[in-house]
């Protein structure tokens, strides 16, 4: 494959993430194997924030750089977490000098101790939102150029894409699972209601009043003791009539 079909089967991997049952983990997995493709870099690593905002490493090209990834989060420093923090490029970082990994000595120690000479890291961000990083590293003192730059950019903007758009769909769904779960549950305390006003002879009011009234008192939610009413399973006797 040339370049740029590899490049545009990224971008196919990205689209095809809009499915109900779209990995997280294989789909970054799979960027970075994409990187290392079609970037001249030998090791890739993913970082995204958690719903606190805290950083967790998610993916990576290789376990070297796996174990680097979580020191520089152990040790809250490093050019990942640093573009994280302010959604900017960092490019063409030479590992082995003291003056450009001033910032982050001890990450940049261990980074040398890896094999690696230079490093890079990208935001994974959609206009002001930033959910993340793409650190690129490689053994050999050469940098980025402005097409490799532009590529690795545009694979980490169109992840970030995929990302938030997942996350959109997935949070729809769980609004609509739970507007079906509220009306199922409607459901079953009418007909508990019903079968305890046509017991005693009362109002659906009151009888909804006795059943809040005793799922209180038994520590059960009220969706729990109606189904018991109609399974049978509980004694309505046991319910104080109002």
């Amino acid at each position: 494959m040339t370049r740029e079909e590899r490049l545009l089967a990224a971008v196919i991997d990205a689209v095809d993430t809009l499915v109900d049952d779209f990995d997280l983990i294989d789909f970054l997995h799979t960027l970075c194997d994409r990187c290392t493709e079609l970037l001249d870099v030998s090791a890739v690593g993913v970082m995204l924030e958690d719903p606190s905002g805290k950083l967790q490493l998610i993916a990576a090209s290789d376990e070297h750089t796996r174990l680097l990834e979580l020191f520089a989060l152990q040790h809250d420093e490093g050019p990942c977490v640093e573009c994280h923090r302010s959604g900017t490029l960092r490019l063409n970082i030479d590992l082995t000098c003291p003056v450009e990994t001033s910032p982050f000595p001890t990450f940049a120690a261990r980074a040398r101790e890896a094999g690696f000479v230079v490093t890079h890291a990208l935001p994974m961000r959609l206009r002001a939102k930033v959910i993340g990083a793409l650190n690129l590293f490689d053994p050999r003192p050469q940098n980025l150029s402005a097409a490799d730059v532009r590529v690795a950019q545009a694979l980490a903007d169109v992840a970030t894409i995929a990302i938030l758009q997942h996350r959109t769909v997935a949070h729809a769904n769980q609004q609509r699972a739970q507007m079906r779960a509220a009306l199922i549950s409607r459901v079953v305390i009418e007909q508990a209601k019903g079968i305890l006003a046509e017991r005693w002879n009362t109002g659906v009011d009151e009888a909804f009043d006795a059943l809040r009234r005793h799922a209180r008192s038994h520590q059960l939610g009220l969706t729990q003791l109606c189904r018991q009413i109609i399974d049978g399973h509980l004694d309505t006797d046991t319910i104080t009539r109002p």
